[in-house]
């Protein structure tokens, strides 16, 4: 499985104004943890330039794969293309923002599995053989792109509905959909309930 962390610092910046930059990076961290350990028994790769996010990958037991030049579609390329030249099959990409993740299994299946977000607008988790030469495209929309590129491939696609796996937190009002643990573990039962 492969989760890439571009940093922990500025990490959430949408949610800046709202948690301030020190909760932002806490609210990361703790999200990141649920992930990883969401991967179960799936080993990880972090993809990632930044030596803080290496370090604490390879605390948790986690692979590191540098991602290469900035960018979540160049960082994922790059870690896929290590896991194919490792001789991994297929490839499972979850992004570290999925605050209710408890298990990746329903994500891994054949050609591509996609989870989107709730408003099917981005690839939360997101698993391919990396021999297809699958070629990925985050960002706004990248869910039609990636169900638009398996069909291009030839490749089954299979969109999964699962609603630990389609929450991420991006926007301040995906702060309500915070569960209780991560809210009481940052102190922001008040501030999310009056959201």
């Amino acid at each position: 499985m492969i989760v890439p962390i571009r940093s922990f610092d500025g990490a959430l910046s949408r949610l800046a104004g709202i948690l301030g930059e020190a909760r932002c990076r806490d609210l990361m961290l703790l999200m990141a943890h649920r992930v990883v350990a969401a991967a179960e028994p799936l080993p990880v790769h972090i993809a990632t330039d930044d030596a803080e996010v290496a370090a604490w990958a390879t605390d948790l037991g986690a692979a590191v794969v540098a991602a290469g030049r900035p960018g979540l579609t160049v960082a994922v390329t790059t870690a896929v293309d290590h896991l194919a030249g490792a001789g991994v099959e297929r490839a499972v990409v979850a992004h570290a923002d999925l605050a209710l993740a408890r298990t990746l299994r329903p994500a891994v299946g054949p050609g591509l599995t996609i989870v989107g977000d709730r408003r099917r607008d981005g690839s939360n988790v997101v698993c391919v053989p990396t021999a297809a030469g699958f070629r990925f495209s985050y960002g706004p929309g990248s869910f039609g792109r990636h169900v638009a590129e398996a069909e291009r491939l030839g490749l089954e696609v299979n969109v999964v509905d699962d609603a630990s796996l389609s929450v991420d937190i991006d926007h301040p009002e995906d702060l309500r959909h915070l569960p209780e643990d991560l809210r009481g573990a940052l102190g922001l039962d008040e501030l999310v309930t009056s959201r």
